[in-house]
């Protein structure tokens, strides 16, 4: 048994490498969009705020899997074809992004106001203020919770594998399939998962113990 593991880590490897390119993709654009929408719930006007705020709550109230499967599934019937692969990005990334607007907006907001009045007082534009007082503070803020929401998006990636993607999970899947011991190639999937996963817990952690100090 142990030859055979090591005959099929190669492969396990390439879809590994699968689910790190489209964690990666995922964590990447979401943070862009999701940064952007978290500035626009706590700064935009209302036309603005509040069709993100619906976006974010539906988005976060709605299974990964169902909405894979409606990007997958609904959007050629709008004539809108991504491939499985572009969809099952598109649609974890606007699952994550969701989710990292929230973030954003609470670390905006954990900011106190006297900053922004600071700022004001010294003739500072609202980019400025942004760009040089209230990013830089939100961002110690921002980067733990972060990088929770980066294990999620890898966990979240195993469902890939349902549109056919050979990731990691179907990967393991696919051997399972050949040799019928279901129990060895899961433990050892399992144990690829908890490796990255548990790094980036080591990595939440020591920012939280880093900015701790930190006070208003």
């Amino acid at each position: 048994m142990i030859a055979y593991v090591m005959g099929v880590l190669p492969f396990l490897w390439q879809g590994l490498l699968v689910t790190l390119t489209v964690s990666a993709l995922v964590v990447a654009s979401s943070l862009v969009t999701g940064i952007l929408c978290g500035i626009g719930l706590v700064y935009g006007r209302w036309w603005i705020a509040w069709p993100i705020r619906i976006y974010s709550d539906i988005l976060r109230g709605t299974p990964l899997i169902v909405l894979i499967f409606l990007i997958i599934y609904g959007l050629p019937l709008l004539g809108v074809d991504f491939g499985n692969y572009g969809s099952a990005v598109i649609a974890l990334t606007a699952f994550k992004t969701a989710h990292v607007a929230e973030i954003a907006r609470g670390a905006i907001q954990s900011i106190h106001f006297g900053q922004t009045d600071a700022g004001k007082a010294i003739g500072l534009t609202f980019r400025q203020r942004l760009q040089y007082v209230i990013l830089p503070q939100a961002v110690r803020r921002f980067l733990p919770p972060w990088i929770n929401a980066v294990a999620d998006a890898v966990k979240g990636s195993a469902l890939v594998s349902l549109a056919g993607i050979v990731d990691l999970t179907l990967a393991v899947q696919q051997v399972i399939g050949r040799t019928y011991d279901p129990l060895p190639m899961y433990l050892l999937g399992a144990a690829m998962y908890f490796i990255i996963n548990y790094s980036l817990s080591l990595t939440s952690r020591r920012l939280e113990a880093r900015f701790a100090y930190i006070r208003e």
